[in-house]
């Protein structure tokens, strides 16, 4: 009991602003029960019964969280969650959990790769409903701004139902220097594909892979990378089109840094 209360305190702070979208009242009110018990009263929470009134609640609300169901009349829980990540809105990075009891392998991979942080099984008891609050607001997750993906590190989908061993050998070190760059620089190729199709993501993604790849110069001592990834960010303007020739230049110095063993080019 002395534990649960301790995670309730710890959690708390993080639930303050919850939007939950879900067109079933009794849905609605029962996660909001349970949430009211954890912050102790404390923590607001709105509703939403579909996509429309969701994108209008997340901009009013700003939510610290959003809980959503997969599927219902004028809702598609997976595309609403790539609204909100394509989006401009403060929200875009808030943790998301599928609440749903349509869990079929479809759904579940659905709402991995449209950018839900974890997905929730109804009908579901205190303990699961703490399970994936304390891996979304204790345990965060990478964050991955790519083009044909937004959203956090799909390699710890539901992370809360597993806490042992890693299992596949694609399962290595992403914190390294050497990982993170190659992740980044994966990216910035599949951006360089989208540059004229999907221009403000590209320029998103593009942007915070120069980021990326500017602190792991720094803390890689590797200067070249740094200046590289500098220039980079300096041909992607805040309005309006790039020059087009300068930033494909820029992209193919810095792609230059690309391991030569590195897979084949695939969409991030």
């Amino acid at each position: 009991m002395q534990d649960e209360l301790r995670l309730f305190q710890k959690l708390a702070p993080r639930l303050q602003k919850v939007l939950v979208v879900d067109p079933t009242p009794a849905s609605v009110k029962l996660l909001t029960e349970l949430l009211r018990t954890i912050t102790g009263g404390a923590g607001q929470v709105w509703s939403a019964h579909n996509e429309a009134k969701a994108m209008q609640m997340v901009q009013i609300v700003d939510p610290q969280l959003i809980f959503l169901e997969n599927a219902g009349p004028g809702l598609d829980g997976a595309r609403l969650t790539r609204l909100i990540r394509r989006s401009d809105l403060a929200c875009r990075e808030v943790p998301v959990i599928m609440v749903t009891g349509e869990a079929t392998a479809a759904a579940i991979i659905g709402a991995r790769d449209a950018g839900v942080h974890e997905f929730l099984r109804k009908p579901y008891t205190m303990k699961d409903l703490l399970r994936r609050l304390e891996a979304v607001a204790l345990k965060p997750r990478d964050w991955v701004e790519a083009v044909q993906y937004v959203g956090p590190d799909r390699r710890r989908f539901n992370s809360a139902e597993y806490t042992g061993p890693r299992k596949r050998k694609t399962d290595v070190d992403t914190t390294s220097d050497a990982a993170r760059m190659l992740q980044a620089l994966k990216i910035v190729r599949a951006a360089a594909g989208s540059l004229k199709t999907d221009w403000a993501q590209a320029r998103r993604a593009l942007l915070a892979q120069a980021a990326m790849l500017h602190k792991v110069g720094q803390s890689s001592a590797n200067p070249g990378l740094s200046a590289a990834a500098s220039a980079l960010a300096r041909e992607l303007p805040a309005e309006g089109q790039p020059n087009w020739r300068g930033l494909e230049a820029a992209i193919v110095a810095i792609l230059q840094y690309m391991p030569r063993d590195a897979a084949a080019p695939r969409a991030a």
